[in-house]
């Protein structure tokens, strides 16, 4: 039997209750959809505050108040990107009941809030390290948060201008590939090696987490503007890259069962807690389980007893950074058309923690906010982007998605999604599976969006792409429809009159994902699950065909080559080969490559490389590579394999029995407050080190940084959902449920998920009834 407390809560309507099974999923049941999403709003407060207070006060740039100086910076360009339009547009665009779910999430979060103020013993501890509280939620504060949208691809623009500026088209694909292929034009009037770094900074810091350290807490108002310029370049270009995930749908045809299996797993920048919980909201309108982000009611990806669906990004091109000439003698006038405009300027007063109140200037033009000023170059840049549009907070059409029954109203909601974009799949207890993408998409009548342009008027958006008409793969004759990242837009379809974007993920899992889905059957729940944690290698199987005509002049190249030739590619924990491989293409192959074709003040910007152009560029060598291509391509692989394999005997030991690519490769999931903490809280407080398999390239995604092979990125949440039998469907959200290291499903998925395993999802009452390790009764107060 469950353990029960009970709760009078002020602001319900009508008694529910919240139930926690055996993994930390609360399975929530009330009386209506306003008490639905209060309750919602009040489990998420009480097992993770600390982590939504953060994300809203870092989206509506509060942060300084809390934490000082060294966040006004920070705060600054969170608002430059704030949703500042029509609230009633922006409601009315996630469905007719969004306003009154918002409202209600809102009001069940500000309800656990209010507990801790009469409670203080109720508060996360968080808040007492860094002496703050938690602040009252607005309903709209659901929504004008738009810091999770900016995915795509100012900041490739911004780079790819470094590079070309410098180099050419050909160097730049080694940093990203592009697909269709083409040669980005120039736009008139611009110098792409006039576009300084410095472009950057705002951006960087509107998409960078809130990270905290002694010396940035301890910031003055003298120090603060060095805080524009500290967010880490490289981890804003793998989360701008390599956001992504795996998603798929196999018909009954396929399956063991005669009814379709549906699997998503997103992948993100990994945090502590899970960047996602799971959910099952249940009334007499609605019964859906997923997951979705914690500040965000309902949920993203899931089912309703009667549709699944998954998501993953389609990379749509949906910002551009616009360059504009100012007026000489006022900076706060730019050209446009036969004249001059002027800047929109508001001025905020905003609280920094320890100082007087400060006024923070924001201007923008009429494409979007203004990002960087260089008076003495007479410029100022602005982006303009989707995600400024009513109706273009991240993932909030799943509102409408989540009450849908069937593919025609799976799609009508569908069409009205705004950002991210994404890849949609689709599966229903009807038998029907589907693929569409879904965003926004601007239109670009004279020019491809590949770089920076004018912002002189000369090139304006058009207006929107018909989102309906978009392709939709319906049923398709192979048995099933998938996507990760890839440019998967169907065969024949015309990219001129209707483009999308050229900048996609690697062809890598996508190619594994494929090849396995056509060459299993029957499919069954046991084959998804396998595909979401398979760690073959698409890279090293290319590789190895390259060098299997090599021989090595010495005994060491000579092992290292025999040690690839006899494996499987697949990047198992245990697996010896897998770790020379990694440490030579992360390490050692992509750093020759550059070393050869590409300048030494350039190799900053190719970190960390394009997998789809480094691979093109070692399988097609040309005269860049000098009089015999493929002879110094093949010196290249010998002479950076040399390299890894003396590396790992460095890393590992000299005998090549001793290793193993998890005793590189490792999930540690450290608490952001750790620095704070006596060492010995600290470690408590921290998850792992646990041995990883997996790699960017794999359909179990584990990226990592090549300084520790600690994962970074993937997948922390997967779902695999059985349409014949909804309670045989699974999940797993790392490194558990909760936020409070006090709650026993703080770190209790850790292991299965760093294993690839699962727990169950259970939907029907009796097997929620019977999965139920404690319950909460609440009552109205």
């Amino acid at each position: 039997m469950p353990t029960t407390e009970t709760l009078a809560l002020p602001g319900l309507s009508a008694p529910g209750s919240i139930g926690i099974d055996a993994n930390g999923i609360p399975h929530i049941q009330a009386a209506n959809e306003a008490d639905l999403f209060f309750l919602q709003g009040f489990h998420v407060a009480r097992e993770r505050l600390f982590q939504i207070d953060l994300f809203r006060k870092r989206g509506l740039g509060l942060l300084a108040a809390d934490f000082g100086p060294g966040y006004l910076e920070q705060d600054r360009a969170s608002r430059l990107f704030l949703y500042r339009g029509d609230m009633v547009a922006e409601y009315a665009a996630y469905g007719p009941e969004a306003k009154a779910t918002f409202t209600a999430f809102a009001a069940g979060i500000n309800a656990f809030i209010a507990m801790t103020e009469a409670d203080p013993s109720l508060l996360p501890f968080e808040f007492g390290l860094l002496g703050t509280k938690p602040a009252r939620w607005a309903p709209e504060d659901v929504s004008r948060v738009r810091t999770h949208s900016l995915s795509r691809n100012v900041l490739s623009e911004i780079l790819r201008c470094q590079v070309q500026g410098k180099a050419d088209h050909r160097t730049d694909l080694l940093r990203r590939w592009l697909e269709p292929q083409v040669t980005p034009v120039v736009p008139e009037g611009l110098d792409p090696a006039s576009i300084p770094m410095r472009v950057l900074d705002m951006v960087k810091l509107a998409t960078a987490n809130a990270t905290f350290s002694k010396e940035r807490l301890a910031a003055t108002l003298e120090d603060a503007p060095k805080w524009r310029s500290t967010t880490d370049l490289l981890e804003v270009v793998l989360d701008a890259q390599y956001t992504g995930s795996n998603n798929w749908a196999v018909h009954g045809s396929k399956t063991d069962t005669g009814l379709p299996i549906l699997a998503s797993d997103p992948h993100r920048i990994h945090g502590m807690p899970s960047l996602r919980t799971v959910f099952h909201l249940t009334c007499p309108t609605l019964d859906v389980v997923g997951a979705g982000e914690p500040s965000v009611p309902g949920v993203m990806i899931g089912h309703n007893g009667t549709i699944a669906w998954g998501l993953t990004i389609f990379y749509i091109d949906q910002e551009d950074l616009y360059v504009y000439e100012t007026k000489p003698g006022d900076p706060d006038s730019y050209r446009y058309g036969e004249g001059f405009e002027k800047v929109t300027t508001i001025t905020e007063t905003v609280k920094v923690k320890g100082c007087p109140d400060q006024v923070l200037t924001l201007k923008f033009t009429r494409h979007g906010p203004v990002v960087h000023e260089d008076a003495a170059a007479g410029r100022i840049y602005a982006v303009r982007a989707a995600y400024f549009e009513p109706g273009t907070a991240p993932y909030l059409v799943a509102h409408k998605l989540m009450r849908a029954k069937n593919l025609k109203e799976f799609r009508a909601a569908a069409v009205t999604w705004g950002t991210p974009s994404c890849n949609l799949v689709f599966a229903d207890k009807a038998g029907d599976i589907a693929w569409m993408p879904a965003g926004i998409n601007p239109i670009r009548p004279n020019w491809d969006g590949l770089m920076p342009v004018p912002g002189d008027g000369r090139y304006e958006w058009a207006g929107w792409r018909d989102r309906a008409a978009a392709p939709v793969i319906h049923n398709p004759a192979r048995g099933f429809v998938f996507s990760a990242n890839e440019m998967n837009v169907p065969e024949g379809w015309d990219h001129k009159a209707y483009p999308f974007g050229f900048e996609w993920v690697d062809y890598s899992r996508a190619k594994r994902i494929e090849e396995v889905l056509s060459a299993v059957s029957p499919h069954r729940l046991s084959t998804s699950r396998a595909l979401q944690t398979d760690v073959v290698s698409i890279p090293a199987r290319r590789l190895g065909t390259l060098l299997a005509g090599l021989t090595g002049t010495d005994e060491a190249t000579r092992a290292a080559l025999a040690l690839l030739a006899g494996w499987d590619h697949a990047l198992t924990a245990g697996s010896g080969a897998g770790a020379l491989f990694e440490v030579w293409w992360s390490r050692h192959l992509k750093k020759a490559l550059w070393d050869a074709v590409v300048a030494p003040d350039l190799h900053a910007l190719m970190v960390p490389g394009d997998v789809d152009g480094t691979l093109a560029a070692l399988e097609a060598p040309d005269d860049r590579f000098g009089a015999d291509p493929a002879a110094t391509r093949d010196a290249i692989l010998l002479s950076s394999l040399a390299a890894a394999y003396a590396d790992m005997a460095q890393l590992l030991g000299p005998d090549p029995a001793g290793w193993a690519w998890g005793k590189l490769h490792h999930g540690y999931f450290e608490h952001p407050l750790s620095f704070l903490m006596p060492p010995a809280t600290a470690k408590a407080w921290s998850i792992g080190p646990i041995a990883h398999a997996g790699s960017s390239v794999t359909p179990m995604h584990t990226g990592y940084r090549g300084t520790d092979f600690r994962t970074m990125m993937g997948s922390s949440f997967r779902l695999v959902v059985d349409l014949a039998d909804l309670d045989r469907s699974v999940t797993i959200n790392t490194p558990g449920q909760s936020g409070n290291p006090n709650s026993p499903h703080y770190r209790d998925l850790f292991e299965r998920w760093a294993k690839g395993d699962y727990v169950p999802l259970p939907y029907t009452p009796s097997a929620v009834a019977a999965a139920l390790a404690h319950r909460v009764e609440c009552r109205p107060g």
